[in-house]
């Protein structure tokens, strides 16, 4: 009798574990730090911000990073990275006060009821447009308070964890990445370009939608596969408690007290937005308003200062993995910093783009920004460290400023599904209890669709001369 042969796990099955990844990753740039030399751009100030002479770089003295150094990067990073820790931890302190009062649970229940189960499809692909436009218009860390509701919204429809991830942190990366309106990648680019701001928003638009109706595509057909056979199912094993709804959907309405704690929400969010956009305010107001939040609904529910403390810590305790992933992740950034290698990639990459093709040029172009985005994870930093160099060499080789701006966002936009680097995206995937690894194998596919779709768009830019 024949031996059945063991299953090879798939190259997705291999993915290491989060922590893994990002260690390994630390390795890889304390190594290049001792093969890459150390270089430099000149830079001056421009608006009150640092911005990159084009033709300034220069070889300079290296500084190779040693083991030291390389532990050293990690309380490092989590310094750099404290205001963005702090909001997980606030977001996270924010919901545990909503989930304790019911009124999440209560309203995602009713919600559902009101719609009807036959319809979960709808409010799948509903719920991913409405994530989507979030990240068009409000922006992405500014957007995290939302980010568990999906996850109780996924579970009352029969899906998981990592379809939750899908409809909000999937959507709003998207939303975000290829805004036409993004102040930080798109606005910073014309503004470096002096082309009129947010110029050649019909494409734009044409490419952010139709990416957001791929993401949709691909939740509604997640959904579908997990519900046939729960087994493929992605989240198997993640923790669930406290965000599954508790008894059968038709039981389910809103009392006077869970209207009170969604108002609260809902008057919070439109401080952050009025703060965001006429006050300038930036996370560590959005955390100080979290935290106003959670305890006003801890007042309207009556909670005693007991149940308060004890709800706060608890709420904590369960962010806690994805606030130190985020320090964990920006520790890589540091790395960066102290072997000065970050602006010797960028020329070496612009370098290689010289004497190609016209159409892979600006292909290739993208390429290079989201090669430059896993170590340069700021939209507005990259920008600022790139494109000045960028727009002349895009001009040399025959491409508009607009085109090597559309590829500068594509290329770091769509690299922000993936980027392990991001603080924003490991906060938020924390924030639906998902490790990287487990959504890298999710969304992997749906990156590769939505590249061919915006590669294709610039190849049509390039075939209209974008401008």
């Amino acid at each position: 009798m024949s031996k059945s042969k063991p299953k090879v796990p798939s190259f997705f099955q291999r993915i290491p574990h989060a922590i893994t990844m990002l260690f390994g990753i630390i390795v890889l740039v304390t190594v290049l730090t001792y093969i890459l030399p150390a270089g430099t751009y000149e830079r001056i100030l421009v608006d009150g911000r640092n911005t990159v002479v084009p033709n300034s770089y220069q070889t300079i003295v290296g500084t190779p990073v040693g083991i030291l150094d390389m532990f050293k990067a990690i309380p490092l990073g989590f310094k750099e990275a404290v205001e963005i820790i702090f909001i997980v931890l606030a977001g996270g302190i924010m919901f545990g006060f909503m989930e304790k009062s019911k009124a999440v649970e209560n309203a995602v229940g009713t919600m559902v009821k009101k719609l009807g189960l036959k319809n979960k499809h709808m409010i799948i692909v509903l719920m991913t447009f409405i994530y989507g436009i979030l990240g068009v218009a409000v922006g992405y860390e500014n957007n995290i308070a939302m980010v568990p509701i999906a996850a109780v919204l996924s579970l009352a429809l029969g899906g998981d964890l990592i379809l939750a991830a899908g409809i909000s942190v999937g959507a709003m990366t998207i939303g975000f990445g290829l805004s036409p309106i993004n102040p930080y990648t798109v606005g910073t680019g014309h503004k470096i370009a002096e082309l009129t701001m947010f110029s050649g928003a019909l494409l734009r638009s044409i490419l952010c939608f139709s990416a957001l109706g791929i993401m949709a595509y691909y939740n509604v057909r997640y959904f579908k596969k997990i519900t046939l056979d729960p087994n493929k199912s992605l989240g198997k094993g993640l923790d669930v408690n406290e965000l599954a709804l508790s008894r059968p959907i038709q039981e389910y309405q809103l009392n006077r007290k869970n209207w009170m704690v969604i108002s609260i929400f809902l008057l919070g969010l439109l401080a952050v937005l009025y703060g965001v956009f006429n006050l300038h305010w930036y996370i560590n107001e959005l955390s100080a308003v979290f935290l106003i939040i959670a305890l006003l609904c801890g007042l309207v529910s009556r909670m005693s200062a007991t149940t308060m403390s004890e709800t706060t810590l608890k709420a904590v305790a369960l962010a806690a993995p994805g606030a130190f992933m985020v320090g964990f992740a920006t520790s890589i950034k540091v790395l960066m910093e102290m072997g000065s290698i970050s602006d010797t990639i960028s020329f070496q990459l612009s370098n290689m783009l010289q004497g190609l093709p016209l159409y892979a040029s600006a292909i290739c172009m993208s390429i290079s920004q989201t090669v430059i985005n896993f170590f340069i994870p700021s939209g507005s930093g990259q920008a600022l460290a790139t494109l000045p160099v960028m727009l002349p060499l895009g001009e040399s080789l025959g491409l508009t400023r607009q085109i090597t701006i559309l590829a500068f966002q594509i290329g770091d936009g769509l690299s922000n599904l993936v980027n392990p680097t991001l603080g924003g995206l490991i906060a938020m995937i924390s924030m639906c209890r998902v490790p990287i690894d487990r959504w890298v194998r999710f969304i992997f596919p749906v990156l590769i669709s939505i590249l061919f779709l915006a590669f294709t768009t610039l190849i049509v830019a390039v075939a209209i001369n974008y401008s």
